[in-house]
């Protein structure tokens, strides 16, 4: 007995699925870095201290979170990259600011997902 194949033709789609302009794709892109960004908790919280003080000392945050130098420099350049934050060097000590612009974007990014 042999088994015959049936070929089947593409069904058309529910919907019409619009192409990403590469404008859009690149927004896309700086989009999903920040959301990496903010997809920690420590980093939220982070960036919730700062803009609760407006400015926060390097040397004020490390005790407050109860982490490591290293670790907190490193959560900081998260941020910084993303655009998240400022840094400002007085001194020997870095002062860091919310990027209120960028927290901003993030929101605007979102809202975009659903139009």
């Amino acid at each position: 007995m042999a088994t015959q194949l049936k070929t089947q033709t593409p069904q058309p789609l529910c919907c019409s699925i619009k192409d990403i302009a590469p404008a859009d794709e690149a927004k896309l892109t700086e989009s999903a870095a920040l959301f990496k960004a903010l997809s920690d908790e420590t980093r939220l919280r982070m960036l919730k201290a700062i803009s609760h003080m407006h400015e926060m000392c390097e040397c004020g945050i490390v005790p407050v979170f109860g982490l490591s130098q290293p670790t907190i420099s490193y959560h900081l350049k998260v941020l910084r990259e993303a655009g998240l934050i400022t840094s400002e060097r007085r001194g020997q000590w870095v002062w860091h600011r919310v990027n209120e612009k960028a927290v901003l974007t993030a929101v605007r990014s979102l809202s975009d997902l659903t139009i």
